[in-house]
């Protein structure tokens, strides 16, 4: 099996069974640089200190040839400190890497996807990033393997991007106010429930009174910068930590929790870099600012699995 010549970036904390599937998945991959971002156990809770250094015996244990590299905080940085501190280290050392978090489980298919695509569009500062996960792949409509969109919060469940585009992440969100005076959000989204819902969030974003995370700041980055993600015709990436122990989404979501499928090749790509509106306001329509109906149809699908 020939290895992955793409650098692989895992990030972990202190889910030793979720992060043992990941990396079994990265291991298959065999990528020849690896770099490990680990967080440190919270002070106030000691049953972490274990778990924590469980994760990093797992991620270590690299048995094929590989340039391993190793960031592991020794106290606490939270999700926010610790993957900004992370993703800056990577950067600051390689041009592209494919990322995952330790519960985003790939596809195989994922990595070639992505080490195709960060070559192909390398030079191409229109495109912000490579996503591996897609919670629409019902509504694809057209006969390529991928298509253009501009990012979302989902998009950086199992991603891959460059240099270039990470140095254009605006953490403190600098020019929210004006963008936010000047009505920008309407020119990108005509639905008002979904102006508001953002607003909101960036509101509390710049404020620093919303919750411990960088995601946001980097959805903000792409949409004021007009960068694009590229979207996989098929989901590729299995979200295994939604649930009680992750850091953000604690319930169970059956809309979110898809299985990975495998994407062909070679890839048939789109004959132009044209943004797909119709995709992002439809996830943002279904996952962040859902309808009654979609809420009702979201807990019938969450009775349905329990019973099976």
């Amino acid at each position: 099996m020939n290895q992955l010549k793409t650098a692989v970036t895992l990030m972990v904390f202190n889910r030793p069974e979720a992060t043992r599937r990941v990396f079994a998945a990265v291991a298959a991959a065999r990528p020849t640089r690896l770099f490990l971002i680990a967080d440190g156990p919270r002070a106030d809770r000691p049953e972490e200190v274990e778990r924590c250094e469980e994760v990093r015996k797992i991620v270590s244990a690299v048995d094929w040839q590989c340039q391993v590299e190793t960031n592991f905080a020794a106290q606490n940085m939270g999700c926010r400190r610790r993957v900004i501190s992370g993703l800056d280290w990577v950067f600051s050392i390689v041009e592209e890497s494919i990322i995952l978090e330790d519960d985003c489980l790939p596809d195989p298919s994922f990595f070639p996807f992505c080490a195709d695509l960060l070559e192909r569009h390398r030079h191409d500062h229109q495109i912000g990033l490579i996503a591996g996960y897609n919670p629409l792949e019902e509504s694809f409509p057209f006969k390529f393997s991928y298509y253009y969109s501009l990012p979302t919060s989902h998009s950086i469940w199992g991603w891959a991007t460059w240099r270039r585009a990470w140095q254009q992440y605006d953490e403190h969100m600098r020019g929210w106010p004006e963008v936010k005076a000047a009505g920008l959000l309407r020119l990108l989204f005509p639905d008002e429930k979904i102006v508001a819902y953002w607003s909101a969030v960036f509101d509390k974003m710049y404020q620093g009174s919303g919750p411990d995370t960088w995601d946001y700041q980097w959805v903000y980055s792409c949409w004021t910068r007009n960068l694009l993600s590229i979207v996989p015709r098929l989901n590729l990436i299995q979200n295994i930590g939604l649930g009680p122990e992750a850091t953000h989404t604690k319930r169970a979501d059956p809309e979110r929790d898809l299985p990975a499928g495998t994407i062909s090749f070679p890839l048939q790509s789109p004959p132009a870099i044209t943004a797909w509106p119709a995709y992002v306001m439809k996830v943002l329509s279904r996952f962040y600012t859902p309808s009654i109906p979609s809420r009702i149809r979201r807990r019938l699908l969450l009775q349905f699995r329990s019973m099976r």
